[in-house]
């Protein structure tokens, strides 16, 4: 067997000193095209030096409401879902991100199923990352925390208990439409909770409906990222944004 290894090792040595290869050298596949970027990372859950500030906790200068000035709350370095008041926007609008945001289901457990926590991040204000107190409370699975809603059911849950902070860090790729306005490339995600990943590079069908199935249309390269009034007090915190 050793022999057969001794013999396997000098063919390969002499086929690279003899061969296509001999003539190459390895400076010939070395990159030097296009340096990247220096982006200095985050400290302490701080966002990198690159990321567009889209709530720090001071106030809400960065969204717009339903009716104008949004109505949530901010206290404590939070905003909170004020129900009734309508979902809130980005003014500035997006394609292809890198999302950090962090979420809190409220600690006092009202409710079951769809109605526990509820909210929703969108991007683009079309695709659904769902915000759910999934912790121990069951629901439809393509429905429940970290689902890309009523499309990719998460790999695992990874929630913490209700009142305690939890992570989505989101790479989001857009479609993209053809000049005759039909679909050229789907939509992508992929999601990280808690430091776990739950949804891993999934293709879009479409943008996210309540009810039947998603299907595409024509729409901006950029639009706002929206988070969801679903009438449950759920909180945010800590969020910021990377256009890629």
């Amino acid at each position: 067997m050793k022999q057969n290894n001794s013999l396997i090792c000098s063919i390969i040595l002499l086929f690279l000193f003899t061969g296509p290869l001999a003539s190459q050298e390895p400076e010939e596949t070395e990159d030097w095209s296009g340096r990247p970027d220096i982006v200095t990372p985050g400290k302490r859950n701080h966002p990198p030096s690159d990321a567009i500030i889209l709530f720090d906790g001071n106030d809400l200068s960065a969204w717009s409401g339903e009716n104008g000035e949004p109505e949530w709350k901010v206290f404590g370095r939070s905003m909170t879902v004020v129900g009734g008041t309508g979902s809130i926007e980005t003014k500035q609008r997006f394609g292809d991100v890198q999302l950090h945001i962090e979420w809190r289901a409220p600690r006092k457990v009202i409710g079951e199923g769809q109605e526990r926590g509820n909210s929703g991040i969108f991007l683009m204000d079309l695709y659904e990352v769902q915000v759910l107190d999934s912790y121990n409370n069951e629901t439809y699975y393509n429905g429940q925390a970290g689902s890309i809603y009523k499309q990719h059911i998460p790999l695992v849950n990874a929630c913490f208990k209700p009142g305690e902070w939890q992570t989505y860090d989101i790479i989001f790729t857009s479609p993209t439409f053809n000049e005759d306005s039909t679909l050229k490339s789907p939509g992508y995600l992929t999601v990280i909770h808690n430091g776990i990943l739950i949804q891993n590079h999934v293709e879009l069908k479409g943008p996210t409906v309540y009810i039947g199935q998603p299907s595409y249309k024509f729409h901006d390269e950029k639009l706002p990222l929206t988070l969801q009034d679903h009438g449950n007090p759920v909180s945010y915190r800590n969020i910021w944004i990377r256009e890629l």
